[in-house]
Formats: structure tokens, C-alpha cells, sequence
């Protein structure tokens, strides 16, 4: 990791362990007071326990022009930005998203997309539906791996994460309180529940806490739908097409809908965000891997509707090339971040 970044993290941390006046703000606080001193593995816990509201920056009396210039939500979001950079695996990949994810997420869906619209020859004869265009092996040869890939590459992270901040031995009790914490997305309701200042430094807004809701459902009740689809397929000998009212349809058009307006209400929010405390350089790469999400959640809404047209081939390729790219790059992108705030938060119920 970067020295000079975990070194203006160690001097912030130091001067708000002193000041202690924000003690009650969010998970951080306890657990930075808990310290005296600071080693790297703290200082990457403590940044990935952040959930970057900014509420302390604004409370904060020792912000510039005073002397200490203290920005505790930019250095930790350095630190936390960094950190994903060289836990990734491959790290080159992590690193390489970071600086241009844009350009490798717009390049990775084109690319995809082309390749699937190539191999439409390898529809089944007499299937129905998106089968008649790509068959149901080839689409279970094609995303098992992709899906695989990220599980393996995120589990390596994670336990090069757990090694850095010298986490205790796991327990399943930890991680229970740490799921119901991000659940409801605890760290995002302010010290006194009024939400964060992600916005505006003189509003109180619940505005992220619930776009980040509506994302993290939104995927969840897609995952869900295609778990489903997958057990009525293999197990119930029911495959598709599936009618509007079956479980897999509600489930995925409801968790598309949500993911497309939590996307959309997020990167409203980035905009409208003060960029100098947040990680530097990292707008382009959140932005992207926003997105991203966004689109994989619309285009399957888009093929949803259109799917008896003439045009359900070409948007079926869009749609599996966006989902593609998705699951390859989601180790390197911002969606690895839940992974590791999870985490995060179980070593803080460990503390």
C-alpha cells in the first residue's frame, strides 16, 4: 500500500483520537478511540468500516483553513480505495479498473456483446424464446465460469483482508450481527439517525442510505431470480420461457426496477457530492461500475418488453454481454466494496 497515504491517514487518526468529539457518529469512532496507536492493518479496518457520510468532516472544528486540515472521510477513502487496489486478485486488474474503468467497462459490454451476437448459431433448433437464439448449455458454459471466477478471486481478497488487519478466529455470531447491520445500512443513518451529509453539508438526508437499499435488494431479488428459474429448471423439469406471474419474472422485473432507480439515484448523488472527500481519482472508476449495475438491471427490463419483437436477438446479446462483463469485472469494481465492508464489520463485532 501507498506509505504516504497510510501516514496522513495515522496523523488524522491521531488528532481525532485526541479530540474524541465525534465519538458517536457512526462504527468508526468507537473503534478508532479503542486504539492508542495506529498500525497499516488498523488504519485499513478503520477505512473500510467507513461508509464515507461525512458527517464528522462537517462537525468537525479542526478542518481547513486550521492548521491541522484534518479531511478524516478523503484519507480514509484513499486508504479504503487503495486497499481494494492491492487486495484485488489479480491486483494489475484492480489497479487497471481503477484508473480507467470507464473506458474497460464500456470496451468489455461492446466486446461482449459483439461475441454473443456472433454466436447466435448456437441457438437451439426448435427452442423457445432467448434459447431459439443462444442455447441453454451455451449459456451454462458460458456464465459458470464467469460466475466462479469472481467467487474465487473476491474469497482471495477477503482472506488477504482478514490476514492484513490480524482479525481474531471467525465466528458465526459475528457475522449474523454484521449482516444485520448491513442490512439496514446502519452506518448510513448519522450518529443521531438523521441520515448523512452526503449531499449538503446543512441537510440531513437518507437519500444514499436508501439508493444503496434499493441497489443492493434490487440485485439480490435478480439473483434470486435466476436461482429459482435455475431449481425449476433442473429440479421441477420447468424450463423457460416463464409467464408475468411466475416467481422468477416477479422476481426479476421487481429486482430490475429497483436496481435501475438505485443506480440512477446514486450517481445523481455523486454529482451533487463534494468530490474533494471522497478517494482521489476515484470518481471515474465508481461511476463506471454504477453504471454498469445500472445497465445490466435496464437492459433486462428492455429485453423484458421487447422480447417478442425482432429486436429480442440483438438485445438479448447487449443484455448477456453487460451481464458478462458484470460477474468478470466485479472483483476489481466498487461491487467488491460490500464484500469488504462486510468483513469490516465483522471484525468490529469481534472488537
Amino acid at each position: 500500500m501507498q506509505t504516504d497515504l497510510l501516514q496522513e491517514a495515522r496523523r488524522q487518526a491521531e488528532i481525532c483520537n485526541a479530540c474524541r468529539y465525534c465519538e458517536g457518529y457512526c462504527s468508526v469512532f468507537p473503534a478508532l478511540h479503542a486504539e492508542r496507536a495506529f498500525s497499516d492493518g488498523d488504519l485499513t479496518q478503520l477505512a473500510n468500516l467507513c461508509h464515507n457520510c461525512r458527517g464528522c468532516y462537517y462537525a468537525c472544528q479542526y478542518t481547513a483553513p486550521h492548521e491541522f486540515d484534518l479531511n478524516l472521510p478523503q484519507a480514509l477513502a484513499n486508504v479504503r480505495q487503495d486497499s481494494w487496489e492491492d487486495l484485488a486478485f489479480p491486483r494489475a486488474a484492480g489497479k487497471a479498473f481503477q484508473k480507467n474503468g470507464m473506458l474497460i467497462a464500456v470496451a468489455t459490454v461492446i466486446g461482449f456483446a459483439l461475441l454473443f451476437w456472433a454466436a447466435r448459431m448456437l441457438g437451439a433448433q426448435g427452442a423457445e424464446g432467448f434459447y431459439a437464439v443462444l442455447s441453454h448449455n451455451a449459456m451454462v458454459a458460458i456464465f459458470l465460469p464467469a460466475f466462479l471466477f469472481p467467487l474465487v478471486s473476491i474469497g482471495i481478497s477477503l482472506r488477504r483482508y482478514w490476514q492484513r488487519v490480524d482479525a481474531g478466529p471467525f465466528r458465526g455470531a459475528h457475522l449474523v450481527k454484521a449482516i444485520k447491520q448491513a442490512a439496514n445500512m446502519r452506518n448510513l443513518k448519522g450518529g443521531h439517525g438523521d441520515g448523512c451529509n452526503f449531499e449538503d453539508e446543512d441537510r440531513f438526508s437518507h437519500a444514499r442510505r436508501m439508493a444503496h437499499q434499493a441497489v443492493m435488494y434490487g440485485f439480490l431479488l435478480c439473483f434470486a431470480s435466476t436461482s429459482v428459474a435455475t431449481v425449476m429448471h433442473y429440479a421441477l423439469d420447468m424450463p423457460a420461457p416463464y409467464g408475468l406471474f411466475s416467481l422468477p419474472k416477479l422476481l426479476g422485473l421487481s429486482g430490475g426496477l429497483l436496481l435501475v432507480l438505485g443506480c440512477v439515484e446514486m450517481i445523481r448523488l455523486k454529482l451533487r457530492a463534494d468530490r474533494a472527500l471522497g478517494a482521489q481519482g476515484a470518481f471515474g472508476g465508481e461511476v463506471a461500475f454504477v453504471g454498469l449495475l445500472g445497465f445490466v438491471g435496464l437492459s433486462g427490463l428492455a429485453l423484458y418488453g421487447l422480447g417478442q419483437t425482432a429486436a429480442m436477438p440483438l438485445l438479448l446479446a447487449v443484455h448477456l454481454g453487460a451481464v458478462l462483463a458484470f460477474f468478470l469485472l466485479t472483483p476489481f469494481t466498487k461491487m467488491a466494496h460490500g464484500f469488504y465492508r462486510l468483513a469490516a464489520l465483522v471484525v468490529d463485532a469481534q472488537r
